[in-house]
Formats: C-alpha cells, sequence, structure tokens
C-alpha cells in the first residue's frame, strides 16, 4: 500500500497514529537520514532502538519497514512517528518538540550491531549457536536449511512443501482457519522463503529456487480455501514466486533447469492447479518462454486449443499462440492466424498496429470499422480503442473533418482522457469557429451526464482560463477534495470565495461524518482556509463546530491541533 505524504493520516490506523504522533512530540527519533535520493533511514526510541526505513517518489511513500516486532498491521508507531517528522513542517502540531541529537556515540542500527558480532565470534561457536538454536526453534530450522538446501544431497520439492504447510498450520485456529493477524505472520515465515529463492537464484541453485516457488505457490494457492487474504497476502506470494520462475527462465539457465520448469507449467497447467485465477494462464504464458522443440509446441498449441472457462481465458491463450507462431512459423503464418481470429480484441489491436507500421491505412480503418460495428453496444471500452485508431489515421491523412469528428466523439465519450482530445481539436478547428465550438462542446458534455463530466468541464474553462466559470462550477460541487484540485487556479482572484466554499463544505461534512480520521480531513482543509487567508473564518468553524459536536471528543481533540 503506497501513501500519500501529505495525506498519511488517512491512511493509518488512528490508535498507530495517536502513538507515533506522540513519539514524534517527545522527541524518541534519535536520528532520521536521507541516505540516499528519496531513501530515507531513521533510529527511533523504543522498548529498544528501532531502524525505520522509508521510501518516498514523487510525495509518496512508496515502501516502509522497520525491524520492530510489530505485526497487526501494516505500519507500526515507529514509522507513523518518522513520516510525522518529514511531514513536520507541514503540520501545525502545537508543542511539537524537536529531535534532540545525540550527544553521546551514534547508535548503532541492529544489522550493524549484527554485522559487528560476526566479525568477531568464533567460527565454532557459532555452528554451535546454530545446531541449537535449529534444535529449539522450528522457524529457525527451517529458514536455515532453505537457505542452504543446495548443500542438502536430500533436497527436493517435499522439503519445501512440508515447510510451508507447517507455516500455514502454526497459523490456524481450532476450528483450521487463518485469521487477519495469523496471515500476516504466515505471509512474513513465507516471504522470507521466497527471500531465501531469489539468493538461489542470484548463487545460479536454479533448482532450489524452483523448488522452494512452486510449493509456495501451490501450497499458497490452496490456503485460499481456508485463510483471510484481505491483506492480499496469499496473491502477493504467488505473484512473486511466479515472478522467480520467470526471472530463471530469462536468465541463462542449462537445459535441466529448463526442462524442469517448463515440465512443471505443462503438468500444472493440465492439472488446473491455479484455473479461475490469472496466475494459470501466466503459467502457460512462462511455458511459451521456454518453447524450444517441436513437440513442446504442438503439446502447448493443444493446451491453448482445449482452453475452457471465460472469453478473457479463451483470447488471452489466442494471444500466446499468436507470440508461439510468430516465434517459430514466421510473420505470414502468424498474420493468417491473426485473420482467422480477428475477433479477439487483442488479437485486432495487433493487426491494427501492423497494418499501421506498414502505412496500410485503408486496412487499419476497415479493421477498427469492423470492430466498432462487433463491439457496439456491448464493449464501449473497445469502441472509443477503435474510434481513436480511425482518429490516428485522420491525422495521418490530415483529413481535417474527420479528425474534428473522431476527436469530437471521443472527447464526449471518453470523458477521462479528454484533454489530449480538446487540444487535438483546437488545432483543427478553425480560431473564427473555435468559441462556438466550444459552447457547443460544453453544452453537449453537459447533457451526456457521463461521470466526468465536471472534470472534463473544468479542463475545458482551464484550458480556455474561464476562471469566473471555473468557480462557479466548484462552487456547485460542494466537495472538499474538489475544491482544493482546483484552488491552485483560482486562488490567486478568488480567494475569499474558496474560503467560503471550504467553510461550508467542512460543515456539511460534518453532518454525516464521524470517527478521528474524517476529523482529521476537515481539520486539514480548515488549515488550508487559513494558508488562504481566512483565520477569521476559520475561528468561525472551530467555534461553530464545537458548540455543535461538543459531543465528539476526538474532534475536540483535532480542533486542538488547528
Amino acid at each position: 500500500m503506497s501513501i500519500p505524504l501529505s495525506e498519511f493520516e488517512n491512511y493509518i490506523d488512528e490508535v498507530i497514529l495517536e502513538r507515533g504522533l506522540s513519539y514524534f512530540e517527545k522527541g524518541y527519533i534519535e536520528e532520521c537520514e536521507e541516505v540516499s535520493i528519496g531513501e530515507y533511514e531513521a533510529i527511533v526510541k523504543g522498548t529498544e532502538n528501532y531502524v525505520v526505513n522509508l521510501k518516498i517518489n514523487n510525495e509518496e511513500i512508496t515502501d516502509y519497514r522497520c525491524d520492530c516486532p510489530y505485526d497487526m498491521g501494516p505500519v507500526c508507531k515507529h514509522i507513523a512517528a518518522v513520516i510525522f517528522y518529514l511531514n513536520a513542517d507541514k503540520l501545525e502540531i502545537p508543542n511539537k518538540k524537536k529531535p534532540q541529537k545525540r550527544k553521546t556515540k551514534k547508535v548503532k542500527s541492529l544489522k550493524q550491531q549484527v554485522d559487528d558480532l560476526l566479525k568477531k565470534i568464533d567460527e565454532d561457536e557459532l555452528k554451535n549457536f546454530i545446531r541449537d538454536k535449529s534444535a529449539q526453534n522450528k522457524t529457525f530450522r527451517d529458514i536455515f536449511l532453505a537457505e542452504f538446501a543446495a548443500y542438502n544431497s536430500e533436497e527436493s520439492k517435499e522439503l519445501y512443501v512440508k515447510q510451508v504447510k507447517a507455516i500455514l498450520n502454526s497459523g490456524k485456529d481450532r476450528y483450521g482457519f487463518i485469521g487477519w493477524a495469523s496471515m500476516n505472520q504466515v505471509s512474513n515465515a513465507v516471504n522470507n522463503l521466497l527471500i531465501t529463492a531469489q539468493r538461489q537464484v542470484q548463487n545460479k541453485n536454479y533448482k532450489s529456487a524452483i523448488f522452494i516457488c512452486t510449493a509456495v505457490m501451490e501450497q499458497m494457492m490452496a490456503a485460499v480455501q481456508y485463510a483471510d487474504d484481505s491483506r492480499g497476502g496469499i496473491g502477493d506470494s504467488i505473484e512473486n514466486g511466479l515472478q522467480i520462475l520467470y526471472d530463471i527462465s530469462a536468465g541463462q539457465t542449462d537445459e535441466k533447469t529448463r526442462k524442469l520448469l517448463i515440465d512443471y507449467c505443462f503438468t500444472t497447467f493440465e492439472e488446473k492447479v491455479f484455473e479461475g485465477w490469472d496466475w494459470h494462464l501466466s503459467i502457460l504464458q512462462l511455458a511459451s518462454d521456454l518453447l524450444k522443440t517441436d513437440e513442446e509446441v504442438n503439446l502447448i498449441f493443444k493446451l491453448i486449443d482445449n482452453v475452457k472457462g471465460s472469453k478473457y481465458d479463451h483470447e488471452a491463450s489466442q494471444v500466446i499462440k499468436y507470440e508461439i507462431i510468430l516465434k517459430t512459423q514466421g510473420e505470414v503464418a502468424a498474420e493468417q492466424y491473426l485473420d482467422l481470429n480477428i475477433t479477439n480484441s487483442d488479437l485486432r489491436k495487433v493487426a491494427i498496429d501492423l497494418a499501421v507500421n506498414k502505412g496500410d491505412f485503408e486496412r487499419v480503418k476497415m479493421l477498427a470499422n469492423d470492430g466498432i460495428t462487433n463491439d457496439k453496444g456491448k464493449l464501449p471500452g473497445l469502441v472509443n480503442l477503435w474510434y481513436d485508431c480511425l482518429l490516428t489515421i485522420a491525422q495521418k491523412e490530415d483529413d481535417q473533418e474527420k479528425v474534428i469528428e473522431y476527436a469530437r466523439y471521443l472527447l464526449i465519450d471518453n470523458l477521462n482522457q479528454g484533454q489530449d482530445y480538446y487540444r487535438i481539436l483546437k488545432q483543427y478547428v478553425s480560431p473564427e469557429q473555435w468559441n462556438f465550438f466550444v459552447e457547443e462542446l460544453v453544452r453537449d458534455i453537459s447533457k451526456s451526464k457521463h461521470w466526468a463530466g465536471l472534470s472534463m468541464t473544468a479542463i475545458i474553462f482551464i484550458e480556455e482560463q474561464w476562471w469566473d466559470r471555473l468557480l462557479t462550477l466548484v462552487k456547485q460541487s460542494k466537495d472538499l477534495k474538489t475544491i482544493e484540485h482546483y484552488e491552485k487556479y483560482l486562488k490567486e482572484d478568488y480567494s475569499d470565495e474558496l474560503i467560503t466554499f471550504y467553510a461550508d463544505a467542512v460543515i456539511e461534512s460534518m453532518k454525516y461524518s464521524q470517527g478521528r480520521s474524517s476529523y482529521r480531513t476537515a481539520c486539514k482543509y480548515i488549515r488550508r482556509m487559513i494558508k488562504l487567508g481566512g483565520r477569521e473564518k476559520a475561528n468561525e468553524i472551530i467555534g461553530f463546530l464545537r458548540n455543535e459536536y461538543p459531543q465528539r471528543r476526538a474532534l475536540m481533540d483535532e480542533l486542538n491541533k488547528v
């Protein structure tokens, strides 16, 4: 889960937020350094010193880790404290304490402490520790055996199947179900196995990596039936295992490894281990990447021709077959296959792209118009795609009338991508006709009642710099996020109006919203009012909310922070 830096309070459990804020205010963040561009490492005091790592890209936290033992959710209080630290200048939290730099020796991270110890511990002492720990702790023993399985002459896939089953069993309750909290522990343990598989790939121990990944994928697939996977841990494990197999297939592997992997793909597909999920076809795609003999090609064609299930499965398998024909039989045979299966929208798009590259614009028009006829009334998204192809050809042929026709249609019917079409129209419609044309466009967009009509109309007003009409549009929305989105265009000339819009929207939102997250959001917009110069109006709103909802203690607490 990525977390926008400016809205992190809306993404983190409120109890964790409160604890993180407390840690921040008490100055528990010992150090916070940008170790490389967008990557931060901080040491946070707790029961012991914990290391937090964050990655930030385009004002969004894309990765976050802490080495504390907390496992009840994705974000712990230490991570929350560091986010407060990084966001401190943007937050107006009264009486926040600045973290104090330690005057003593720099605190070492746990990783640094481990590295220091490994340099000093005697080899025999370390071996004895591993023996004792393996005897006492099954999880440690499983990780150790998996990590160094390449040295085990008795290594087999079954060894890892047993390990994954043991991990899954450890998370089951007395009814045999793995709950939400336990699933987090299970996912972490399984992830350790996959990390081991990645290291085996790096060490060219491909057989070990394949055994680990296939064991994880199959057992986690079975766990779907008896586990709460609302966090997505099962799906992530299968995806990660599959990605490692793809990495192996893309590398310079020996024939024994290739055969082991492709045989697994064929067997798994025939046994329908992942049927009903995208992974079923991903296994087939993996097999297609590994093909080498005519026998293997014939076998995969047989499997593809017998694919049952949804229209999506059938068409996706046809795309795989096309790619195999292109690779093994050449362009002529591949294009013949395209023509025979042109109702497949993915293959139609391939055929259109080929025709564009060859400059065969008449064929593009024929294929696109046939697609419109075939998909009209059933698949509007595809109809728009075919119209877009016609627009591309009209531009290449500089057919002004057709460009305007197609671009106007797409702008009104495909509003979430309307801005490009708008600029195309502005390029092709004469300046003398433009204002009349735009007014008709705005009227037709309004009539369409499309869900994105407001945003498209706003784009037009911004492009034309019709700020008074944009202001009227924003006023009609009465939505806090909409006001915020268009604030940058209006604040210079209409700050007083924006302050009023925010005030009315905050009051309205509090009629139907409860919970600390909602209260924080409301206070965020009160702060925006203050930044626009509306301190007096903000105080008025704060006073109103205090009088109207005195029983909402969390709201009173958040208002105190404004």
